[in-house]
C-alpha cells in the first residue's frame, strides 16, 4: 500500500514507483528490443584530461575474506599503490567474457545487465606518482587510471578536509541513467540506484581490506556533490550524456577518532568549483530514446542539504557465536571472482550453517562492513524461499533486519504464518519460519517467471518500509531504499562466493 502524497515531489515518486512495477499480466514500459546500433559505450572518459595510470597489485597482500568481519586489519599507508588497490578491489575490471564472437568486461561492482551506469571519482590531496596538487579525478576502469578533472590549492584542501583525520580522501559516485534505460526503459532509475548500493558496498569492502574506514557524507545535498565532482559543468558535457550526483564518502586511512563529520564546508566546495577544470565527456551513444519519467523522478528525488545527525548503532554489534567460515580465501580473490549466476543445476544445496552465517552477515551490524558506512535505520527486510538447505524444511522464511518492525510485519501478513525460529537458528539471528512447502514455482512466478530462481538453494525478495521512510525523510529517500537493497545484495554476492556457491 503506497502513502497518500503530501507534496508534489512525493506524488511524483509514488507515480513513478507504481507505473514501473511489473505485474503478472504486463511488464513495465521498456524498449522491447535491444537496439545494438545505440548500445552505450561502457566507459566514460574526459578527453583532454591528464591521465595517471595506477599500478596493479602483482601479489595478493590482502587479509582473508573472513578477517574483514572481525579482528584488526593494519591500515595501509596512503600512496599511489594503495589508491590503485582500493579502486582495483572495488570498481575495476575483474574479467573478460567471450561468446559468439563478442566479448565484454566484468567489474568488481555488480550492475544490472552488466551495463554499469555508475561512475567513480576521487578527491585527493597531493600524492606522489599521481599529482603534486590536490584535485578531483575520474576513474577510468578500462585503463585502471585516474583522469585529472580539476586541480586546486593546498589551502582549499585544508579547508575541505580540515575536520577529518589526517590522510583522509573522498570518493564519489554518479549515475548515467541512459546506460540502463537503453535496455530497461522506465525501470532504469530503479536499477541505477540499486547499482549505487552495490558500488557503495564495493567501496566499503575495498577500504576494509586496506584497513581503512568509509563513511557516507549523508548531510550533503546533490547540488553540493555535483559541484564538488564537476557534474554541473554543462559545457564539459556538451553533446554527452549527463551524470547525476549520488554520494560522497570519506575514506579515513589514518587514526580514526570517535566521530567523523558527515558533510563538507560549502566555501571549500565553492572554491573547487571555481578552480581549474580539464576534459570534456565523451558521447556514449549516437542516438537516444527519451524516457521523460526518468528525468522527472530524478528531479523529484534530488536530495537537499540536511542537518547532521548522530550516527546511532543500527543493531547490536553481537554476531553469531563462533560465526566464521573455514576458508583461507583472500578478500581480493573473493572481490575479483564475484559473478552473477546464469544457470542453476536444481540439485545442489547448502549447509544450514552457511545459510545462517550468510544471513547474519546481511544484518546491519554497525561494527563491521559494509553497514558501518551507513547511518540510516534499516528499512529493508528479507522474505526467503528456501528450496534446498540441509536441515531446514522447504518453505517460506523471513529475516527481520530491524526488530522494531516485527509487529508491523506480522500484522501485514497472513494470520496462518507460524513465525517460529527454525531448527538450530542462533538466538542472535531474527529469522522466522513462516510456512512449509515447495516454493520453487512461487519463487519463479514473482521473479518474472525466471526458472533459475526456483533452481538455487534459496532465493529471496526484499521488503521495504516504504511509506514511513518517505514520510519521515522525504521523497529523496526513495533512492536510498534502493541503495540499502544494493548493499545487502553486495553482501549476498560475496558470501555466495566465499561459500563456494554463486
Amino acid at each position: 500500500m503506497t502513502p497518500e502524497p503530501t507534496d508534489t515531489d512525493l506524488a511524483r515518486v509514488i507515480a513513478y514507483h507504481d507505473r514501473t512495477k511489473h505485474d503478472f499480466t504486463r511488464s513495465a514500459r521498456g524498449p522491447g528490443y535491444l537496439d545494438w546500433a545505440t548500445q552505450p559505450d561502457p566507459f566514460r572518459r574526459f578527453d583532454g584530461a591528464r591521465v595517471f595510470e595506477l599500478p596493479f597489485s602483482d601479489d595478493d597482500p590482502t587479509p582473508t575474506y573472513e578477517a574483514l568481519y572481525g579482528g584488526a586489519i593494519p591500515a595501509q599507508p596512503l600512496n599511489a599503490d594503495a589508491i590503485g588497490r582500493f579502486l582495483e578491489y572495488s570498481l575495476a575490471i575483474s574479467a573478460t567474457k567471450s561468446a559468439g564472437g563478442s566479448s565484454w568486461k566484468l567489474r568488481c561492482n555488480p550492475s544490472s545487465g552488466n551495463l554499469h551506469p555508475t561512475e567513480g571519482y576521487l578527491i585527493i590531496s597531493e600524492i606522489e606518482e599521481i599529482s603534486a596538487q590536490p584535485g578531483v579525478y575520474h576513474y577510468r576502469a578500462d585503463e585502471h587510471a585516474l583522469e585529472q578533472r580539476c586541480a586546486f590549492s593546498p589551502e582549499t584542501w585544508t579547508r575541505l578536509a580540515g575536520d577529518f583525520p589526517a590522510c583522509t580522501f573522498f570518493a564519489g559516485l554518479s549515475s548515467i541513467h541512459w546506460r540502463e534505460a537503453w535496455k530497461y526503459g522506465e525501470r532504469a532509475f530503479r536499477y541505477c540506484n540499486h547499482d549505487v548500493g552495490h558500488a557503495l558496498g564495493a567501496l566499503r569492502y575495498a577500504a576494509a581490506a586496506l584497513g581503512w574506514r568509509c563513511i557516507v557524507l549523508d548531510a550533503l545535498g546533490d547540488e553540493a556533490i555535483a559541484a564538488a565532482l564537476g557534474l554541473n559543468r554543462i559545457g564539459d558535457f556538451s553533446g554527452a550524456e549527463i551524470e547525476h550526483p549520488d554520494l560522497l564518502v570519506a575514506i579515513v586511512t589514518g587514526p580514526r577518532g570517535d566521530t567523523l563529520p558527515d558533510t563538507l564546508p560549502d566555501e571549500a566546495i565553492a572554491e573547487i568549483a571555481r578552480a581549474s577544470w580539464y576534459g570534456a565527456a565523451n558521447r556514449l551513444s549516437n542516438d537516444h530514446v527519451e524516457w521523460p519519467i526518468i528525468e522527472d523522478v530524478a528531479q523529484a528525488t534530488e536530495k537537499p542539504t540536511t542537518g547532521s545527525a548522530a550516527r546511532a548503532p543500527l543493531v547490536s554489534p553481537a554476531g553469531l557465536s563462533g560465526g566464521a567460515r573455514a576458508t583461507s580465501a583472500s578478500s581480493a580473490r573473493i572481490f575479483r571472482q564475484r559473478r552473477s549466476a546464469v544457470d542453476m543445476d536444481g540439485v545442489r544445496g547448502m549447509s544450514r550453517e552457511d545459510f545462517y552465517l550468510l544471513l547474519e552477515r546481511a544484518m546491519p551490524r554497525f561494527s563491521r562492513p559494509p553497514f558501518d558506512a551507513w547511518s540510516y535505520a534499516p528499512a529493508i527486510h528479507l522474505g526467503l524461499f528456501v528450496h534446498r538447505v540441509e536441515g531446514l524444511a522447504p518453505g517460506l522464511y523471513f529475516l527481520v533486519r530491524d526488530e522494531h518492525d516485527a509487529g508491523l510485519l506480522k500484522a501485514s501478513m497472513r494470520r496462518e504464518f507460524i513465525w517460529t525460529p527454525p531448527p538450530g537458528c542462533p538466538s542472535e539471528l531474527p529469522l522466522y519460519h513462516l510456512a512449509s512447502g515447495d516454493c520453487r514455482g512461487l519463487a519463479a512466478q514473482v521473479s518474472c517467471t525466471q526458472d533459475i530462481v526456483g533452481a538455487g538453494a534459496f532465493s529471496l525478495g526484499m521488503i521495504a518500509r516504504f511509506d514511513a521512510s518517505l514520510r519521515e525523510q522525504g521523497a529523496w529517500f526513495y533512492r536510498r531504499l534502493f541503495w540499502e537493497a544494493g548493499l545487502i545484495g553486495q553482501v549476498l554476492y560475496l558470501e555466495a562466493e566465499a561459500a563456494g556457491l554463486r
